[in-house]
């Protein structure tokens, strides 16, 4: 029996890297899909090797999580597809990584908080009155920027440490209807680590030379799974929890 099956999963920025490995780690558990994201083309095709892969039916939407009637939409949307939505996972967030704190503008701060923050309040709202029926759970996308204070990452680790904040609190708030929310902070192989590593070999090397593990995560294996575990019933005592996936380079107290 598949853990998710015939369960409703909406994933922002599903579409690629971390996004399209939590959205094939929850197809093949059999939860179908709703993924967002800025390019119809990249959703469209992601919708066909997702269905075609694993059977599931998969609702692609184009929306800007910086935009509060997109995400009505979103939902609205989904309801009217599939009846129901058992999770939520806050994964899309825009940046201007590698920019130090002085030199970032107020619109550069903005795009963090509105794509990053801002989203997974609007998501979060929507989704509940849905989430409440079905007891179930919020995933939000957090990052080691914001807990261990990253160079060049400002604005993006704001966001991240904001959202761990509305998660805690909305942790306390949901509890009593039964609808749990987690965080997870990941450190994965993607498209565009590919191409960092490709560019920067040395600094690519230097900094596998700090994780013990040896290696990024793999999207879909390494953090896809962890997430269909706090999405499923095995999960049903964890909430407010942040989950640091970077291969031992997170270790905290």
């Amino acid at each position: 029996m598949k853990r998710l099956n015939g369960n409703v999963t909406i994933i922002t920025g599903g579409g690629k890297g971390i996004g399209y490995g939590l959205a094939e780690a929850f197809a093949e558990e059999g939860s179908n899909l709703v993924i967002t994201g800025r390019t119809e083309a990249r959703l469209i095709k992601a919708k066909h090797e997702l269905e075609d892969r694993y059977g599931i039916e998969v609702l692609p939407i184009v929306a800007d999580g910086a935009d509060e009637k997109a995400i009505k939409s979103v939902v609205s949307q989904t309801i009217e597809k599939f009846g129901k939505i058992n999770t939520l996972v806050n994964n899309a967030q825009v940046s201007k990584s590698g920019l130090s704190l002085v030199d970032h503008t107020r619109e550069d701060f903005d795009l963090a908080i509105y794509s990053g923050l801002y989203a997974t309040f609007f998501y979060m709202k929507e989704c509940f009155p849905y989430l409440e029926k079905t007891h179930g759970s919020v995933i939000n996308f957090a990052s080691g920027a914001g807990l261990f204070g990253k160079l060049g990452q400002a604005s993006y680790a704001a966001a991240k440490e904001g959202i761990r904040g509305l998660s805690r609190v909305a942790a306390s708030e949901w509890g009593p209807y039964e609808v749990r929310v987690n965080v997870v902070c990941p450190l994965a192989m993607t498209e565009s680590l590919q191409q960092w590593k490709a560019e920067y070999p040395e600094l690519y090397e230097k900094t596998i030379h700090g994780i013990p593990l040896g290696h990024f995560a793999d999207p879909k294996d390494d953090i896809g799974r962890v997430c269909v575990f706090l999405a499923s019933e095995d999960a049903h005592f964890v909430t407010g929890e942040t989950i640091t996936l970077q291969g031992g380079s997170g270790l905290r107290p």
